[in-house]
């Protein structure tokens, strides 16, 4: 098996780029002064300069011969300068590189220490510590933004997290409900040492009672997993048709009610997942019916504007409180105890829509209304091709 090589760290990294740069500016700078100080004329120069001089005026021949001398004494001394300046500028020069390795190790530590600080909250959070943040101080640099993202991705997780946590523990109790419904209807008749059929055929009803409702709530768990899960299909889809479906199997329910229904469906087509589009308009006709007043009413209307399929259904009922209505699209949310819907209701209904509509890119909001009661409004991407191509029909009421 072959070694496994190592790579320098980044501050070493950071060093030694450093400390080229500094090493190659500094001998720049002396190998300029070194060529300035070289650029004076040569001895040779001088001496071809005076022999032209004493060959045009013999009078000033002695003259160039001493002004030579000189000369060469003068070069003598430079060229001894420039060696001493050589010399010393290869010393300072290794003493710059070996003084700007720490240096600059220094300050490589300096500039990488909110990174140490990052990695240090990053191995010190987990699922148990997402309270936990790097908050770090400074600058508003790059690192300082890193740390902030850093932050903001932990406060996402934690609030995943404790949603989960929170599903997790009311589904178990939604699940428990009706099992312990069946176990205490059971165990209570069996301890009876005498039973009648009527007793034993009271508990069935119970059980069947119970366990309709557990898988109703399994029903709504699935469809919740498979909205979140985005392996969602594809395909053509009308709302309108999709809500005429949903009155049809809900007509029975709400006529034993007494609700009054008023509908207005026009065309609405969509490309989406059907089944879930279907549970999605279902979901809101349910959520009408049971959280309504005996002989309330309930209007569904369907319809495009600007490029979105519309769905909106409105509903009578006790008042709502604005500031809860955001609560109501949490899974197992009810406002109070007296707002139930009876043993049909799983306190899924709204949850799957929201997850249904954002699987599908769309918006869903909720307003109460001021008698009484919420509508709640869905928009989707709409069909281009299919608005293009399909004429608006007349309202029906009913």
């Amino acid at each position: 098996m072959r070694p496994r090589r190592t790579r320098p760290s980044i501050r070493l990294r950071l060093t030694l780029t450093y400390a080229v740069v500094l090493v190659s500016t500094c001998a720049a700078l002396l190998a300029l002064n070194y060529a300035l100080h070289a650029g004076a004329p040569s001895a040779t120069e001088m001496a071809a300069m005076c022999d032209e001089m004493g060959a045009a005026d013999p009078v000033r021949a002695d003259k160039c011969a001493a002004l030579e001398r000189r000369m060469g004494e003068i070069v003598w001394y430079r060229n001894a300068t420039l060696m001493n300046i050589a010399r010393t500028s290869a010393i300072a020069l290794f003493a710059t590189a070996v003084l700007g390795l720490g240096v600059c190790w220094v300050i490589a530590g300096r500039m990488l220490r909110p990174l140490r600080t990052l990695t240090t909250a990053t191995r010190r959070i987990s699922q148990h510590h997402l309270h936990e943040r790097v908050a770090l101080t400074g600058p508003p640099d790059e690192l300082k933004e890193l740390a902030d993202t850093f932050d903001e991705m932990v406060a996402r997780l934690e609030a995943s997290f404790n949603s989960q946590r929170r599903f997790v523990a009311d589904a178990s109790h939604e699940l428990r409900t009706p099992l312990a419904i069946v176990r205490t209807g059971a165990e209570v008749l069996l301890a009876k040492r005498e039973s009648t059929v009527a007793q034993w055929e009271a508990m069935g009803r119970r059980v069947l009672t119970a366990t309709g409702q557990a898988e109703r709530l399994l029903d709504g768990l699935l469809s919740l997993a498979r909205s979140e899960s985005g392996a969602i299909a594809h395909e053509a889809h009308d709302l309108a048709f999709a809500a005429a479906r949903a009155l049809g199997e809900a007509d029975e329910e709400a006529e034993t009610s007494g609700l009054s229904m008023t509908t207005d469906l026009r065309p609405a087509p969509v490309v989406g997942d059907p089944v879930l589009l279907d549970r999605l308009v279902r979901n809101l006709v349910d959520n009408a019916i049971r959280h309504n007043h005996p002989g309330g009413r309930i209007e569904v209307g369907t319809g495009h504007r600007d490029g979105e399929a519309l769905v909106t259904v409105r509903n009578s009922g006790d008042a709502i409180p604005p500031e809860e209505v955001d609560r109501l699209f949490e899974p197992f949310q009810r406002l109070t105890s007296h707002r139930t819907a009876g043993s049909r209701s799983t306190g899924l209904g709204l949850a799957i829509v929201r997850s249904i509509v954002h699987a599908h890119h769309g918006t869903v909001t909720a307003a109460p209304n001021a008698g009484g009661g919420l509508t709640v409004t869905v928009t989707l991407p709409a069909d281009a091709l299919a608005v293009a191509g399909r004429p608006e029909p007349a309202r029906e009421t009913s």
